[in-house]
């Protein structure tokens, strides 16, 4: 996996297909390792991604009129 900056959906997908390659017996044992650290690793950036998302929602918070108002900036999810 090249080290860009998928989107939540796009982690998800390839981790979706990760689990069918291995549950199917697609790949040899070594290979099912590898792909069981590939999919870890997206699994970390899915939970630093909803993370940062939950703080984006805390962040907000009832203004005038009921409308919603961003109190703050967030910082980047973790890679």
């Amino acid at each position: 996996m090249t080290k860009q900056k998928l989107t939540y959906e796009q982690a998800m997908e390839t981790l979706e297909s990760i689990v069918t390659e291995i549950e199917q017996g697609e790949v040899s044992l070594e290979q099912s390792i590898e792909k069981y650290a590939e999919g870890i690793k997206l699994i970390q950036q899915c939970r630093g991604i909803l993370d940062a998302a939950e703080k984006k929602i805390q962040l907000l918070s009832r203004g005038e009129g009921g409308k919603l108002v961003e109190d703050g900036e967030l910082p980047e999810p973790p890679e």
